[in-house]
């Protein structure tokens, strides 16, 4: 769990209660033998010749793999307090239904399969598991584009995408939009309450916390500690995802809060790419603005667990990293701002009053049929258009008496005579002070132009 700065993931929650029956008397950290005695009394039959990786402690279990006599790998999972061992026991009631989703072709990647349990004698139970394909990833091979980016975008997509009875029907937690929120944001007063968190934090995660916009999603099934050494993948593909104890209905944000806190940042749009592809419901616009602000109050949870642990070295290492975290933030936008739209370049000559002479930016349509399809045309285009438009000129008397007669010549009572729009008639012309615009009109004069010609 060791990371740099500001780049950790420490999501992991540890204020659940203990399971009935689970009381722990000391936390024990075993040695790898020790494990290996305890998966021979899990899985009967079982025997182990060596042990092998992963060896691993956090700060709430303790795993190593072992070899059986037929080299099939194995793994051993030991909680280290009572918080852990609750964890462990919903993780095995959701690896059931999780397995059936596999199998279903529901999830694109295995999940742990518990072949049985050893009893501890501080009180809880070891898990023991066969070990699944794959290495734990290296997201600093993350990169832009297709390939592992996107398989990381759609795996997270895929447990997303499974109903939300999957995960509540195993006891496991559910948090609609409005709930998750106002947990987050009782966890911020707490880790205010200690004095370790820089002003400029609190303002700025209860400025996001206090932005409804920010909270509108819908709630789905989450893994809720997804790290590089839960994601095990296998010739390009994500091939298992371990370490499902803290899964829960919530935020989708949560599952992506690691990746922005650690991922390079020319992978995030593969990865968000492939992602919202892969999901049916509608495009989140703030789901990358939550997971910043998870990846943050991580901080603050990796605070909280040293203040209720009572581990000094602990809370100095989450308050060094939050001080760090103000500096870097302190001139940022706010979680969830955006920066201003500036409209590309219309291709208008800013000395062109040919827009405020017509009224205005005037959309012209045909006078056609209404299904025809219609390309939307740019200034920049260079074509020559024949359009048909209504307007009112205003003329005097004569003038209009004179109009009405050149109309009427040459027609005959059903039809009137095309009118030629390269060639306008040269009287016209002559009256600047009535007519003030030339009109090319189409070759044909419009029904509604025919029908309201006054008579002459």
């Amino acid at each position: 769990m060791v990371a740099p700065p500001h780049r950790r993931h420490l999501t992991r929650r540890v204020h659940r209660a203990t399971a009935p029956g689970a009381a722990y008397r000391v936390a024990v950290v075993r040695s790898a033998l020790a494990l290996a005695a305890l998966a021979t009394t899990a899985v009967p039959g079982l025997d182990v010749v060596a042990t092998r990786p992963p060896q691993r402690v956090t700060t709430d279990f303790q795993t190593t793999g072992v070899l059986d006599g037929g080299g099939r790998s194995w793994v051993v999972v030991a909680p280290l307090h009572a918080a852990a061992g609750a964890a462990l026991e919903g993780e095995v009631a959701v690896l059931a239904n999780l397995a059936q989703a596999v199998d279903d072709g529901r999830l694109p990647f295995d999940v742990p399969r518990p072949a049985g349990f050893a009893a501890l004698p501080e009180g809880g139970r070891a898990m023991v598991h066969r070990q699944l394909v794959g290495r734990p990833l290296d997201v600093t091979r993350l990169a832009a584009g297709p390939g592992l980016s996107a398989e990381v975008g759609r795996a997270i997509a895929a447990f997303h995408e499974l109903d939300a009875d999957v995960v509540a029907e195993a006891g496991l937690p559910v948090y609609d939009a409005d709930a998750y929120r106002r947990r987050c944001l009782a966890e911020v007063d707490e880790a205010a309450r200690t004095g370790h968190v820089p002003a400029v934090l609190l303002n700025r995660w209860e400025h996001a916390l206090e932005d409804v916009a920010l909270w509108r999603f819908r709630a789905v099934p989450v893994h809720g500690d997804l790290a590089p050494d839960h994601v095990l993948v296998h010739e390009g593909r994500v091939s298992a995802v371990l370490a499902l104890s803290e899964a829960h209905v919530g935020d989708p944000a949560e599952d992506l809060a690691w990746l922005t806190a650690s991922a390079p940042e020319e992978s995030l749009d593969a990865i968000e790419e492939a992602y919202s592809l892969a999901r049916t419901e509608s495009t989140d616009k703030h789901l990358l603005d939550r997971a910043l602000l998870v990846s943050e109050l991580a901080l603050a949870r990796w605070l909280l667990h040293g203040t209720r642990t009572g581990e000094q070295a602990v809370v100095d290492d989450a308050a060094a990293m939050l001080r760090e975290l103000a500096s870097d933030v302190e001139d940022a936008p706010p979680i969830g701002s955006r920066e201003p739209v500036v409209l590309p370049d219309r291709g208008w000559d800013e000395g062109d009053d040919s827009l405020a002479r017509t009224g205005g930016d005037q959309t012209l349509e045909p006078a056609d049929d209404e299904s025809e399809p219609r390309d939307r045309l740019t200034p920049a285009d260079d074509v020559d258009v024949e359009v048909e438009v209504e307007v009112e000129v205003e003329v005097d008397d004569t003038r209009a008496h004179e109009l009405d007669q050149l109309g009427a010549e040459g027609q005959d009572d059903d039809e009137p005579d095309p009118v030629d729009a390269s060639r306008p008639d040269p009287a016209r012309r002559q009256d600047h002070a009535a007519v003030t615009e030339e009109l090319h009109l189409g070759r044909d004069l419009p029904d509604f132009l025919r029908e309201d010609r006054p008579n002459g």
